[in-house]
């Protein structure tokens, strides 16, 4: 564990003019508060915190940060509180300790709804001050770095969660260092056997080829020497799971991959950045397609660089990166550069992006999200994204991830335009709209009046901002229709009880179901998460149930044993009045088939199983369900009428499913509650005498290809 003095020291390079005593206060505090607690290392448990501050003074962070590090644990893990760590350290500290305390206490690799949720509150803390995050990854990285001291099980659900979240969320913030390192330590645990693989093939390459990268580097350093410009040359093999990854998006082997090394120019200027590329390019030969321009076009994180491939020595592929010292330093500390000291003051970087900004520009359009899961997708899909940059018609840049479509770039420019998009030209050339768009085309979009989102365009856009919108558009359109259909299954089922579906009786329905109103009522009637059965019973429950002399639906088959009991069979959904059979199964009693169903075939070894049954003779309540296969026609009021003529038949719709949409016709599956095999004979007579019913049939589930378990 490193003293204050040797931390104070670390502050010191970057920064003469620290605040040395209130960064000993702090240490002295933190170890006391921390004393007698060990890791599972067995060391001091001081000795984290310690280790969290030293990697922050990498960045050249402010002293707050450095203080917050050295107390991020304490009111969580000791008897600090708020008010003691306020009262001696000020406000802004207990703020960002609190926030990192908050931050810990986030379950973020949890289920999903509960994982989109504390993502939303990541971000919130994030939005208040960004240092709060700085300090989390660097405790994240410190505890990657000696996570071998904890339990398997743990190592593995910690090394996912790092590279699922926080290992994206530092490339996003534009740590690739970070990225980079913590992708490595997740690597390490989860797949330790793949990594080991690179490594050896590594040393072997090293052991045929000599030190590629030293002399790479040196003919580098003579062409600029040559072209007068005075720059800074480095090299590096790329670390072993960015080898791995890319290994599997092109499905090749180690021996097949080029750009395994890459290395940066550190150059004086932006003007020297282009000189230096252009050496580059009249030395060595430039690779098509991967040519990006990040100074003309900067990344939203602030990143600034000149990307470019050669083939170098022997034809081996590598990557080569341009950029200024100014730039260098917001690519190695992302939006952290806004907090970086250099000489004693905060450096003016005119490159550091102003992290409230950037923070809104990756927030807001998930603010008005209502659906958890959407929101934790966009989340991940901003994180890992790449950038292109298309012109609008008028020359101004649009950014948009890698793989984004026409649909992305309309709602990119406006919402309005993106729901009214019906094409797109790309180069003055109509395309299709899930065309994947490149870096420099020129986009425009064609719009028409009454156009609304489709839902296959969820499968073509890529960006969190097109795929809320769509959603958010899909569902207020779907609302509408929800709704009057559910008004017309409301009315069918209260026609079924010789009642009037009127609005005060919704009313009172949705009140007893705790819905908001009458409108979500319907809404959720109409897209089958609640029956019309539950809704009349809510109302009138003395009337949801047939009167009269009525076979109980547990004595409604006779043959069985005592106490035995009875199920339908879901693939054949036996009626009243058809010949069945029952087979019988361990646990779970006897299932009733008809003397017809294709199931049956499966069963003909084992006569042992089988149970003569036949229904009782008596009266049966409306209470079998069986599911109708629909096709009517796309017209106005078809639906209603549908569902009416079905309540004329006494008979009550529990769930409606559309199967397939098309121009002119629906497909639906209805589940219709039925007394017995003559209701559902007249039901389907009088279905298939209606005009706009293309065709009516009983839905048979087809028997699966294995012999039934006993």
């Amino acid at each position: 564990m490193i003293s204050a003095e040797d931390l104070i020291a670390l502050v010191r390079n970057y920064n003469p003019k620290t605040n040395a005593a209130r960064i000993t206060a702090a240490y002295e505090y933190g170890r006391q508060m921390h004393d007698g607690q060990v890791r599972r290392s067995g060391e001091p448990y001081f000795s984290h915190p310690v280790a969290v501050a030293a990697i922050l003074t990498e960045q050249r962070l402010d002293d707050a940060t450095i203080i917050t590090a050295l107390l991020h644990d304490t009111i969580e893990d000791t008897k600090a509180s708020y008010s003691e760590v306020s009262g001696q350290f000020g406000r802004e500290v207990a703020e960002l300790v609190d926030g990192v305390t908050k931050l810990t206490n986030l379950q973020l690799s949890s289920r999903e709804t509960k994982q989109a949720e504390n993502f939303r509150k990541l971000f919130m803390a994030m939005s208040k001050d960004l240092r709060v995050i700085l300090v989390k990854l660097a405790d994240r990285l410190h505890n990657m770095r000696t996570i071998k001291a904890m339990k398997p099980e743990k190592q593995a659900q910690k090394a996912r969660e790092t590279m699922d979240i926080f290992a994206p969320l530092a490339g996003r913030m534009g740590m690739q260092w970070m990225r980079e390192e913590l992708e490595d330590l997740s690597f390490r645990v989860l797949n330790p056997e793949g990594r080991q693989s690179i490594i050896r093939r590594f040393i072997t390459l090293q052991r045929e080829t000599g030190d590629v990268i030293h002399r790479i580097t040196g003919d580098m350093r003579h062409e600029l020497e040559k072209a007068g410009i005075e720059a800074e040359v480095f090299g590096r093999a790329k670390k072993p799971y960015s080898i791995w990854r890319k290994m599997q998006e092109k499905e090749q082997g180690f021996s097949r991959l080029s750009d395994i090394y890459g290395f940066r120019i550190i150059t004086g200027s932006e003007e020297d950045c282009y000189r230096a590329l252009g050496a580059i390019h009249q030395r060595w030969r430039a690779v098509p397609g991967r040519f990006k321009d990040y100074i003309s076009q900067p990344k939203s994180n602030g990143y600034r660089s000149i990307h470019t491939t050669v083939s170098g020595r022997d034809g081996k592929r590598v990557e080569v990166q341009i950029r200024t010292r100014q730039m260098h330093d917001v690519a190695e500390t992302g939006v952290a550069a806004h907090w970086s000291y250099r000489d004693g003051v905060r450096s003016e970087n005119p490159f550091a992006v102003d992290p409230a900004k950037w923070i809104t520009s990756l927030t807001e359009q998930f603010d008005a999200e209502e659906d958890h899961e959407d929101f934790l997708e966009a989340v991940k899909l901003e994180m890992y994204s790449d950038q292109v940059f298309c012109f609008t018609p008028k020359g101004d840049v649009v950014k948009l991830p890698r793989g984004a479509t026409p649909i992305d770039y309309a709602y990119a420019i406006h919402t309005r335009i993106g729901h009214a998009c019906v094409g797109a030209k790309v180069d003055g050339i109509r395309v299709p709209l899930w065309t994947r768009l490149k870096n420099g085309q020129s986009v425009e979009i064609i719009t028409a009046e009454g156009q609304t989102p489709q839902v296959s365009w969820l499968e073509i856009a890529t960006t969190g901002k097109a795929r809320t919108a769509i959603r958010r558009a899909l569902r207020e359109l779907d609302r509408g229709r929800f709704i009057k259909l559910g008004h017309e299954l409301a009315r069918s089922a209260f026609d079924h009880v010789g009642r009037k579906a009127t609005d005060k009786a919704l009313d009172a329905a949705a009140r007893h179901l705790r819905l908001k109103d009458r409108d979500e009522l319907l809404a959720r009637l109409g897209s089958a998460e609640l029956t019309a059965h539950d809704v009349v019973q809510a109302v009138y429950p003395e009337l949801s149930r047939d009167e009269g002399e009525q076979v109980s639906p547990r004595r409604a088959v006779i043959g069985l044993q005592p106490g035995q009991s009875f199920e339908r069979a879901p693939c054949c959904q036996p009626l009243p009045g058809e010949r069945i059979v029952g087979i019988t199964y361990r646990g779970k009693g006897v299932v009733v088939h008809t003397i017809d169903c294709d199931t049956l075939s499966e069963f003909e070894d084992q006569p042992g199983r089988w149970v003569d049954l036949h229904w009782h003779s008596g009266t049966h309540p409306a209470a079998y369900n069986v599911t109708l296969d629909l096709t009517i026609g796309n017209d106005a009021g078809v639906l209603g009428r549908i569902c009416t003529l079905i309540g004329e038949k006494k008979a009550n719709i529990s769930n409606l499913e559309f199967v397939d949409r098309k121009p002119d016709f629906y497909r639906l599956m209805v589940d219709v509650e039925l007394r017995d095999v003559e209701q559902l004979h007249s039901l389907m007579l009088m279905l298939e005498a209606e005009s706009d019913v293309a065709s009516v049939e009983r839905y048979r589930e087809k028997p699966p290809a294995h012999t039934a378990a006993r």
